[in-house]
């Protein structure tokens, strides 16, 4: 026993303080390699890898559940369960109010030099224009089957020269539609050819109407026909609304309205025309008419939107925050109808948390994408682009956000197991508007912040103190040096005196025979 702690007395002895500031650089060195790949992992995928490999495959080698095991079995089938929800809650949408592409996308390509669309939300807008415009008859037209042709293609100006060639043909209406969104560098420009369009497109809805009951061909026709002319009637209402005749755009979105109700056609449901409707109807103030709106689609059955719920949060709130005080109502207490108002802005920052922060700028906007996700930061852009000047035209509504719209953590429970008025926050969303939203100039807004790994934390740590020992070391090395020994003798003071301990009560020939086994 004596022998080996002189022996290893005397190795400490013969370190020299290089020994040690490489051995503390080397220790530094390699707790930044992994805290900067923890980082990375943890940017990309959410999740720490230490921790994952701990979980998946450390935990079943320590006595983790077993897999053959019916719980095991039943948490797999709940998992599945929980993925499939996810899924169908990460549905992307069509942006009701999305932009011109040759109009105003383009244009801000032009003028800063940046892609504001993505090509995953490209690719979506490829994929409905093929499901819009396209039928399996298109072949019997030849200007429908060069226009078939033309909506998958890639490159801007192969699908313009195709509808160009379409047009040579006949007037055909979806090569208007093209002409318009992608050609077009005006609104005006735009809305002549989708007067041009509507034409051609009356024309093809009055015949296929007539025909669409003789086979199942000519109901297809017919269906494309109708998603045809309610798209070119929808965009011709945006663009009255965009040239400044919003009370005109009205009149054609209520026919819309009215012509979706009758026709039972699914497809007419994706475009959501009553969100325009709001839209141009809190341009013009009519609240009266924003109210009967709202209380024909903010039904318990119907799917919900950003638009929907803080649109009735800021009519509520538009009859009390002209005269809201905070001081006032924490010495009084809220009235009735504050109350309505705060439970409203709770209710939809409930729904789509991150719009407060478009609302009150304290994050800066972007061009809205050409598709949403429900309760994500691609919908909480999209409604805020459009709906930020109607907010700061009610006098006081965005101090009363800016004053409750915090309380409605508190409402929640975290983590987010269960909502409080909707259904639990999807924990898909920021992976689909990373995906929508342009993450090169900007930040993608994520709920709930997801709190640093511990391993990250342990590694930053440990690589600092490593470090800081390297550099001391080199600074100081006798210093250090003497701090070393008495650190590594303290730290086997323990075991030493345990030895001694030992040795005095064993007897010195049994433990003769133990140190030479």
């Amino acid at each position: 026993m004596f022998g080996t702690e002189s022996s290893l007395s005397m190795f400490l002895n013969t370190l020299t303080p290089k020994f040690y500031v490489a051995l503390t650089g080397t220790s530094s060195l390699i707790s930044g390699l992994i805290l900067i790949f923890e980082w990375w992992y943890f940017r990309k995928y959410g999740t720490s890898f230490i921790e994952q490999v701990s979980v998946s495959h450390l935990r079943p080698l320590l006595g983790g559940v077993d897999s053959s095991s019916p719980s095991s079995t039943s948490t797999s089938n709940g998992e599945a369960d929980s993925s499939r929800q996810s899924v169908s809650e990460c549905k992307v949408w069509r942006n009701p109010l999305n932009l011109f592409r040759g109009a105003e996308y383009n244009r801000y390509t032009w003028v800063t030099g940046r892609e504001p669309l993505t090509y995953y939300d490209m690719n979506l807008s490829a994929q409905d224009h093929q499901t819009f415009f396209t039928c399996d008859s298109d072949h019997l037209r030849p200007a429908d089957a060069i226009m078939q042709k033309a909506w998958r293609e890639r490159n801007p100006q192969a699908r313009i020269s195709a509808a160009h060639e379409a047009l040579e043909l006949e007037d055909c209406a979806t090569a208007y539609i093209l002409l318009a969104e992608e050609e077009a560098t005006t609104i005006m420009e735009a809305e002549r050819l989708f007067k041009q369009a509507l034409k051609a497109g009356e024309g093809c809805y009055r015949r296929s109407q007539q025909l669409q009951h003789h086979s199942t061909q000519y109901e297809a026709q017919h269906r494309r026909d109708t998603n045809v002319l309610v798209y070119i009637k929808r965009r011709l209402a945006m663009c009255s609304r965009k040239l400044g005749r919003t009370r005109e755009a009205v009149k054609m979105m209520r026919d819309l309205c009215v012509f979706q109700l009758m026709k039972e056609f699914p497809l007419l449901s994706m475009f959501n025309i009553h969100e325009n409707l709001l839209e141009s109807l809190l341009e013009l103030q009519n609240y009266a008419d924003v109210q009967a709106v709202l209380a024909k689609y903010d039904d318990i059955s119907l799917p919900k939107s950003a638009t929907i719920c803080y649109t009735a949060a800021l009519l509520k709130a538009r009859a009390v925050s002209d005269k809201f005080s905070p001081e006032a109502a924490s010495r009084r207490g809220l009235s009735t109808a504050e109350m309505n108002a705060v439970e409203a802005i709770h209710r939809a920052v409930e729904f789509n948390p991150h719009v407060p922060k478009y609302l009150l700028e304290m994050k800066s906007l972007i061009l809205p994408p050409e598709h949403i996700l429900k309760r994500g930061d691609s919908e909480a852009i999209a409604y805020a682009f459009f709906h930020l000047q109607h907010w700061k035209r009610v006098e006081g509504a965005l101090n009363l956000l800016h004053c409750t719209w915090e309380g409605t953590f508190r409402m929640i429970p975290y983590p987010l197991e269960k909502g409080h008025l909707f259904y639990p926050y999807p924990i898909c969303t920021e992976t689909a508007d990373r995906e929508l939203l342009p993450t090169v100039f900007h930040e993608v807004s994520v709920y709930p912040k997801k709190e640093l790994p511990f391993f990250i934390l342990f590694t930053a740590g440990l690589c600092s103190f490593t470090a800081m020992l390297a550099l001391l070391t080199h600074q100081f090395p006798e210093l250090m040096g003497v701090f070393a020994k008495a650190f590594l003798s303290t730290l086997f003071a323990p075991l030493n005196f345990i030895m001694e301990k030992v040795e005095s009560i064993l007897p010195s020939s049994l433990w003769h025979q133990l140190t030479r086994i």
